[in-house]
């Protein structure tokens, strides 16, 4: 089934139509809360928990169809929790989150029946990315709004990576092609630059929220030269990007 989600986004579902959960397991708040805010821009359900037992409790209740497990947890280490998450829910695929260094919790992680892994730092595109591999192996449908993105009259093709507006082509670096899909994924909607940081160069991105400022300028150029302008500036708040103004 192909359908078109209310922000523009692709979504996976559940089997009976509803919004694939996830369950986000880490002591560390901030990564909690910017994976939180990724995976539901995805149009995905998120429960969190900061320690072990909070996480075989949150399994119990929410059901999820992934896990994000922290290897390091106040109260047990990762692999005691996926022990216990296996007894409630044999089939539920897990991310585990590792140290950099630590080659061999990757390895007994995976041993141990962990499904996959990214290393601390890590990048929000990569762990949505796996976790969505990981989702679809288990059964979840996936409902695509084709690959087609349209905003007024610019449309971008995520498959080709064509852009056009009112028909005419639009040339993008790869940079200005993600930070304008990002955009046209949540049209009408204030992205702060932070957001915008944490959804197209990562979270731990070393550089200046002014890059933002760049970008959009590299993109107001190439979309909104001689037009109406379509993407515009919230003062204090972010950028957004609408249809032009009739």
């Amino acid at each position: 089934m192909t359908t078109t989600s209310p922000q523009g986004r692709t979504e996976l579902l559940r089997p009976d139509g509803s919004p694939v959960r996830v369950l986000v397991v880490d002591d560390e708040a901030p990564i909690t809360e910017l994976l939180s805010m990724a995976l539901r821009y995805e149009g995905w359900r998120i429960r969190t928990a900061g320690d072990g037992q909070g996480a075989v409790r949150a399994a119990r209740e929410f059901r999820p169809d992934a896990v994000v497990l922290d290897m390091t947890l106040p109260d047990m280490d990762g692999l005691a929790v996926l022990g216990r998450l296996r007894r409630e829910l044999p089939d539920v695929p897990v991310l585990f989150l590792t140290a950099r260094d630590a080659a061999e919790d990757r390895v007994a992680g995976l041993t141990a029946g962990g499904d996959d892994y990214v290393t601390k730092p890590f990048g929000l595109e990569e762990a949505v990315a796996r976790l969505r591999g990981l989702i679809r192996r288990s059964g979840a449908a996936d409902r695509r709004s084709g690959s087609l993105l349209v905003v007024g009259d610019l449309t971008l093709d995520e498959d080709s990576h064509e852009v056009t507006r009112g028909g005419d082509a639009v040339h993008l670096t790869a940079t200005e092609f993600e930070l304008l899909r990002f955009l046209m994924r949540n049209p009408r909607r204030v992205l702060s630059k932070a957001q915008i940081l944490d959804r197209v160069w990562s979270y731990d991105f070393g550089g200046q929220a002014n890059v933002v400022e760049l970008y959009i300028s590299y993109l107001r150029r190439k979309i909104d030269a001689g037009r109406e302008p379509m993407i515009h500036t919230r003062r204090g708040a972010g950028y957004l990007i609408k249809p032009a103004a009739s």
